[in-house]
C-alpha cells in the first residue's frame, strides 16, 4: 500500500474517530453514519444537493453545503439539528444553534465540546434511573387499568345482551298489557255512561232548586226594596222617592234629577209594586243600594260583643254555604259512582303498567343505542355522575349524558352541554368526547365542552378550563381508556440514533 493511500487513510479515520467516536462524524446518529463516509477522493457529497467538498469540510464551523448536512456537529448551518447519544438515559435530537452555546443540552454534555466554555457535568446515568422509575410506575398503572378494562369490557357485553333481551321479551308482554287496557277501557266506558247519566239527573235536579231559590230571594229581595224605597207608605215608588238614592245618578254630577229617576221607573212619576217588581227591579237590582240599619252604623258605639258578631255573621255565612252546596247522591247514585270508580281504578293500573313498561323498553333502546367503544368498554360510566371543584366552581360530567357547572357559594347549575358524539382523532375517535347545545352564552354561542380522556386506575374528572369563550374542556381519566402495555413501549432505547 502506498504512503499516499496510508496517509489519506489515517486523516479519515482521525476524522471519524475524534469527531464522532465509531465511524461517524460527532452529532451523526448511528443509523445515519453511513451517509458521512469518505468518499472518491476522500470527498464529501452534501445530501440533497449535488454539492461535493473535501471531507475534511464536515464539521469544520463552516457551512459549505445549502442543505447545511457538511455541519451535523456544530452550530455553523441554521435549522439543522444535533445528536445526542446521552448513554445511559434517552437520546435525543436538539437543534444545531445550541451546540457550544454556553449550556448543557444533552445530558452526556456532548453538545459543549469547546470545554473552555462551559464544563458539563453527565447527568445521563441520573435522569435514566428516574425515567425507568417513572416507566415503571406507568406501566404498572396501564396494566392495572387495562385489566379493570377488561372488567368493564365484560361487564358491558353482558349488559348489551341482557338490556337486548329485556327489550324484546317487553315488547311481548307490552302487547299483552295493551289487550288488557283495552279490556280495561271498555268496562270503564260501560261503567261510566250509567253513572254519568244518573249523575246528571241529579245535579239538574239540583239546578232546579237552585234556581227554584234564587228566583224566590231574587222576589224577597225585590219586595223588601219596593218598601224601602215607599219611603212616605203610599204603596207607590215615585220620582222624589228615587233621587233620594245617590245610586241612581247616571250622569255621575253629584245628583238624582227627575229626568234620571223617571228614567229608572220606565218614564212613569210612580210605580206600583207589581209594576217594580216586573219591570223595574230586573233593571235596578245591580245598582240599588239598600239603606244601612241603625245598629250597622254604630260603630264603636255598639255594646255586643265583638266576638259574638263575628260568630254571628260566620254562622249566617255557613247556612247559606249550606243552603248552597247540593245534597249527597242517593244509594243507587252512589252505586254506579262506586261501580264505575272501581273500573277507573283498573283502568289506571293497566295503563300505567303500559306506560312503564314502554318506559323500560325506550330506556333498553337507548341503551342500545349508544355508542360506549369499540367493545363496549365504556358502559360502565352509564348513569353515573363526577365531580370536579377548582376555587370558584363544581363540574360535574355524567357520561353520554350531560355536564354542568355551579358556583362553590351556591346558586343554580349552569348547563354546559348534552352528549353529542365521539371526538377523537382520525387515527384514535375514542380519545375525546363532545358535549353540545348547553345554555346560551350571553351575546355568545352556545355552551360546549370537549372531554380528554386518559388511562387512569380509576375513574376521576381530573380538570376543567375554559380555553375559548364558552367553550370548556375537561380532562377525565378512566380504565376504559387504557390499553395492553407492550414490551417495547417501555423498553428505554439508549441507543436511540434518530436524527
Amino acid at each position: 500500500m502506498s504512503a499516499m493511500l496510508l496517509s489519506v487513510l489515517s486523516v479519515v479515520v482521525t476524522i471519524l474517530v475524534v469527531e464522532g467516536g465509531i465511524g461517524r462524524p460527532r452529532g451523526v446518529p448511528l443509523s445515519r453514519a453511513v451517509l458521512y463516509q469518505p468518499g472518491e477522493g476522500n470527498t464529501f457529497k452534501c445530501l440533497n444537493t449535488v454539492q461535493e467538498f473535501p471531507f475534511e469540510y464536515v464539521n469544520d464551523d463552516y457551512c459549505d453545503c445549502d442543505d447545511g448536512t457538511d455541519e451535523p456537529g456544530t452550530a455553523a448551518c441554521p435549522n439543522m439539528k444535533f445528536f445526542c447519544q446521552n448513554k445511559g438515559h434517552v437520546a435525543e435530537d436538539i437543534l444545531s444553534s445550541r451546540v457550544n452555546d454556553g449550556y448543557c443540552d444533552c445530558c452526556d454534555g456532548s453538545d459543549e465540546y469547546q470545554q473552555e466554555k462551559i464544563q458539563c457535568t453527565n447527568t445521563c446515568d441520573e435522569l435514566g434511573r428516574k425515567r425507568r422509575e417513572d416507566l415503571v410506575r406507568e406501566k404498572e398503572l396501564r396494566e392495572t387499568g387495562f385489566n379493570i378494562r377488561k372488567q368493564y369490557v365484560e361487564e358491558g357485553l353482558q349488559n348489551l345482551q341482557t338490556n337486548k333481551a329485556l327489550a324484546e321479551e317487553l315488547e311481548k308482554s307490552k302487547e299483552q298489557m295493551i289487550g288488557e287496557r283495552e279490556d280495561f277501557e271498555v268496562k270503564k266506558t260501560e261503567a261510566e255512561s250509567p253513572e254519568k247519566e244518573a249523575k246528571e239527573k241529579h245535579e239538574k235536579a239540583w239546578e232546579a232548586v237552585k234556581a227554584e231559590r234564587q228566583a224566590a230571594g231574587d222576589k224577597l229581595k225585590a219586595a223588601q226594596a219596593f218598601q224601602q224605597l215607599d219611603h212616605n207608605r203610599d204603596t207607590f215608588v215615585d220620582t222624589s222617592e228615587m233621587m233620594s238614592h245617590p245610586e241612581f245618578d247616571i250622569d255621575s254630577d253629584g245628583t238624582v234629577s227627575e229626568e234620571e229617576a223617571k228614567e229608572y221607573l220606565e218614564d212613569q212619576e210612580r210605580s206600583t209594586e207589581d209594576e217594580f217588581l216586573e219591570k223595574i227591579w230586573p233593571n235596578i237590582k245591580e245598582i240599588y243600594k239598600a239603606p244601612v240599619e241603625e245598629s250597622e252604623t254604630k260603630g264603636d258605639e255598639d255594646m255586643s260583643p265583638p266576638s259574638a258578631t263575628h260568630t254571628a255573621v260566620e254562622d249566617k255565612k255557613a247556612e247559606e254555604e249550606e243552603e248552597e252546596k247540593m245534597p249527597d247522591y242517593d244509594e243507587e247514585t252512589k252505586r254506579l259512582i262506586e261501580v264505575a270508580d272501581e273500573a277507573r281504578r283498573l283502568y289506571d293500573e293497566a295503563d300505567k303498567k303500559v306506560k312503564d313498561v314502554e318506559s323500560q323498553i325506550s330506556n333498553a333502546k337507548k341503551y342500545l343505542e349508544k355508542d360506549f367503544g369499540p367493545e363496549n368498554e365504556y358502559a360502565f360510566l352509564y348513569n353515573k355522575c363526577f365531580e370536579y371543584t377548582e376555587r370558584e366552581y363544581t363540574y360535574k360530567l355524567c357520561p353520554f349524558d350531560k355536564a354542568s357547572q355551579r358556583p362553590k357559594s351556591g346558586g343554580s347549575e349552569t348547563n354546559l352541554g348534552l352528549w353529542g358524539h365521539w371526538d377523537g382523532t382520525s387515527d384514535d375517535g375514542y380519545s375525546a368526547q363532545k358535549y353540545e347545545k348547553g345554555q346560551n352564552c350571553w351575546n355568545g354561542p352556545d355552551r360546549s365542552v370537549k372531554i380528554l380522556l386518559q388511562c387512569g386506575m380509576e375513574n376521576q374528572l381530573l380538570s376543567a378550563s375554559e380555553p375559548s369563550r364558552c367553550e370548556y374542556q375537561f380532562e377525565f381519566a378512566t380504565p376504559a381508556r387504557c390499553t395492553q402495555p407492550t414490551p417495547e413501549e417501555y423498553q428505554m432505547n439508549y441507543d436511540h440514533d434518530e436524527l
